[in-house]
């Protein structure tokens, strides 16, 4: 059944990329974690994982009422700065996205208005804000590990850390046709 497939597919990437994230915030120590890094303008490592993992957390809160508004993350200064306590929420986004049995409605609420902060909505469901937070969190992995070789350049990263799974295709076909 193709709803079922779809499910496990999106369910299984998700809890993919999440033990990535919890592996490496547990390799790193904490003045790696915090350092401000010139690669990332300033930011930390623990910026960008707080910043990845509150879409997962405001997934899991929407679901409950129905609404998602990534804009009200609470920008969670815990998690960007004690290891132990992102690793428990990550641990937390992967059991809900686990668990989460539904491709429940929803409503997701936006705004571009650099000024004026009237949100428009659009309906969506659970199925496509998992996909949207896999891919946006493909996309700060790739950051996250720019930021996480230049603070420890040895450290050995998954081949697929932060890569896409079409580009990972791509790359394979690529090589297979020069073979």
């Amino acid at each position: 059944m193709i709803i079922q497939f779809e499910k496990m597919e999106l369910r299984n990437a998700a809890v993919r990329i999440l033990g990535q994230l919890s592996s490496l915030v547990e390799t790193l120590d904490d003045k790696e974690y915090t350092a401000s890094l010139d690669v990332l303008n300033g930011a930390t490592i623990g910026q960008h994982v707080r910043h990845t993992l509150e879409f997962f957390i405001c997934l899991k809160n929407g679901i409950e009422v129905g609404v998602i508004n990534y804009d009200k993350r609470n920008h969670d200064k815990t998690i960007e700065n004690d290891r132990f306590i992102t690793i428990s929420k990550i641990k937390e986004a992967r059991n809900f996205v686990e668990l989460e049995q539904e491709n429940k409605p929803l409503i997701l609420e936006l705004s571009y208005g650099k000024t004026d902060e009237s949100e428009c909505q659009i309906q969506s469901n659970f199925s496509r804000e998992l996909a949207y937070n896999i891919e946006h969190g493909v996309h700060h992995m790739a950051i996250i590990k720019i930021a996480t070789l230049a603070v420890r350049p040895q450290l050995s990263l998954p081949e697929d850390f932060g890569v896409a799974v079409s580009t990972i295709r791509y790359q394979s076909k690529q090589e297979n046709a020069s073979v």
